[in-house]
């Protein structure tokens, strides 16, 4: 993606309020325990979104040889996707594919 930044940092998903390591392949976006993720990038990583709501898995769309996890701002509205990482929760996964 041309306007990519790339950041995979620890953080506290605001969410469940786990503690969540970074990726360590690419750039970690979303909680692998509850799947929620929070609106903070314009562009993947800039952090320059001010609405700063938490993103609620909705559905999950299947994308080349793996999934997207399909979002909805719970603040603002808004759609959005991220790829699924290798150690999001599959029971989560399954569940949201039945949606």
């Amino acid at each position: 993606m041309k306007n990519f930044t790339m950041r995979d940092e620890e953080f506290v998903c605001e969410s469940c309020g786990k503690k969540v390591s970074p990726l360590g392949y690419t750039a970690r976006d979303h909680c692998p325990y509850c799947l929620y993720s929070k609106h903070v990038d314009i562009m993947p990583g800039d952090r320059k979104n001010t609405c700063l709501g938490l993103l609620k898995p909705v559905g999950i769309e299947k994308f080349k040889d793996t999934y997207k996890i399909l979002y909805r701002c719970e603040k603002c509205g808004e759609l959005h996707k991220n790829i699924m990482a290798k150690d999001d929760n599959m029971d989560l996964i399954i569940e949201l594919s039945r949606q």
